[in-house]
């Protein structure tokens, strides 16, 4: 498990998440720990093994 540090798309907090690397890439909502609106976050892993977490809200295309 690796914790990943993000900025929230809403209200421009930092929050942590503890993302599953060994999982491969994933899609998921997690509600932000401040105030609690979903996130979109997007996680990827590169073939070095490093990991690229993104954070958007619902409204971006």
């Amino acid at each position: 498990m690796d914790f990943v540090d993000i900025a929230c798309p809403y209200c421009g907090e930092t929050i942590q998440l503890a993302v599953d690397g060994s999982a491969g890439a994933q899609r998921y909502v997690e509600d932000c720990q401040v105030c609690c609106r979903p996130i979109e976050v997007a996680v990827d892993v590169g073939a070095d093994g490093d990991l690229s977490v993104r954070a958007r809200d619902g409204n971006e295309a």
